[in-house]
Formats: structure tokens, C-alpha cells, sequence
């Protein structure tokens, strides 16, 4: 799943981007508006977390602007400790679900984790598909109870297919999110993380829809 950091303190950015890359995610950073409103624009986001006070074009007129072009993915907006008004202000203007400063950075990623879990339609944390297991919390995965040791980039195609279980994803679009804006992206890398995980989770766990794409039924 690919996310977009908007936060313009570098120190504070840097623990975001890393931590939420640690916990198995696509990371892209913004540090100001005019950025942030160019990749929420042109790349595709599973969720977002924005904090309010940025340079060039605020947090609040970004959010508003984002919802009235139509666009959907859920933000968690961060706010500073005891200012309800400005979490108000968020709420009204579109987001999902906000974070007072200073925070721990296990309660953004629990909060990124629910948000993401609601919009794709799951109930609970965990993830199923047959005897396949999905937990992002751990960022673990077990068959018929037993642990699967998976890459990075296996992970994130298993937990993007299974997040949108039923549903066929095309290549690209697998593609698109799980590599960050500044990866130097090939389709056909999919195509390998996909017979990786035939053989580790069985070979018709994932189905082939020609010409369209891959699903987890």
C-alpha cells in the first residue's frame, strides 16, 4: 500500500517516512502545499497524512481543495495537542481521522491501518483469503497457521490483492502502489513477486485474469 507523507518539519518527516516504510508501505514526502497538491493529484495514494501548517499552500485549503475535485483517499490529518478547533476545521474540510502532536508513531500507523481497512471494506485487522492470513500490524503472514517469510515487495503485492480480495487489480495498477514516486518502476518485476507467492501460498491462490490482471477470490 503506498502512502504520501505531507509535512514540512524535516526531523519529523524523516521519523514518518521511515517508520511508515518499516512497517511495509510505499512512502512519497511532501514539504510544502504545492508539492503535496501535485502528487495527491497525479499519483495514486491509498492514504494520506497531512499536517495543517505548510508553506506555499495550507493543509486546511489543500484537504477542501481535494474533496471538492472529487478525490477520495482517505487523510489523517496531524494536529498540534489541545487544538480542537483546528481538528474541526479538518473534519469539516474532509478528513477521515486526525492525530494530536506531539504522538507516537505506532498511533498513526494503528490509525493508517483502520483507515485504510474501512475504505477497501475489511471489518477487522486481520486479512483472510482460504487458509492464507494477512496481518499488517505485524506485517505478517501464515498459511494454515504457519509463518511465510516474504520480501518486502511480496508483501506489499499480497496486501494490496487481499485488501481488494474479489476484485480484479491490473498490473499496473500494482505497480503504482507499491513502489514510491521515486522508484525506478518496472511492470515486469509483478509478474516475479506474483510466482513468489504462488509458490510460497500455493500455485491457485492468485488467479491470472487475461488481459486484465490478477485476483484473490
Amino acid at each position: 500500500m503506498r502512502i504520501l507523507v505531507v509535512e514540512d518539519e524535516a526531523s519529523l518527516a524523516k521519523q514518518l517516512t521511515s517508520s511508515i516504510a518499516e512497517a511495509g508501505y510505499a512512502v512519497d514526502h511532501a514539504a510544502d502545499g504545492e508539492r503535496a497538491d501535485f502528487l495527491a493529484q497525479t499519483e495514486p495514494y491509498d492514504a494520506m497524512v497531512l499536517d495543517l501548517g505548510l508553506p506555499k499552500i495550507d493543509g486546511l485549503t489543500l484537504l477542501r481543495n481535494w474533496r471538492e475535485a472529487g478525490l477520495a483517499t482517505p487523510v489523517l490529518v496531524l494536529t498540534a495537542r489541545g487544538s480542537w478547533h483546528d481538528k474541526l476545521r479538518g473534519i469539516d474540510g474532509g478528513a477521515d481521522d486526525y492525530v494530536s502532536k506531539p504522538f507516537r508513531i505506532e498511533e498513526v500507523l494503528a490509525r493508517l491501518r483502520a483507515l485504510i481497512r474501512r475504505t477497501t471494506g475489511h471489518l477487522t485487522p486481520e486479512l483472510r483469503a482460504g487458509s492464507v492470513a494477512l496481518d499488517p500490524r505485524q506485517s505478517r503472514v501464515t498459511l494454515d497457521g504457519a509463518p511465510v517469510k516474504l520480501t518486502g515487495h511480496e508483501f506489499r503485492v499480497l496486501s494490496y490483492l487481499m485488501h481488494h480480495r474479489g476484485r480484479v487489480v491490473s498490473q499496473a495498477e500494482l505497480t503504482e502502489h507499491i513502489y514510491a514516486q521515486d522508484f525506478d518502476r518496472d511492470s515486469n518485476t509483478v509478474e516475479v513477486f506474483i510466482e513468489r507467492l504462488r509458490r510460497k501460498l500455493g500455485v491457485s491462490f492468485i488467479e491470472t485474469v487475461r488481459g486484465l490482471g490478477y485476483r484473490i477470490e
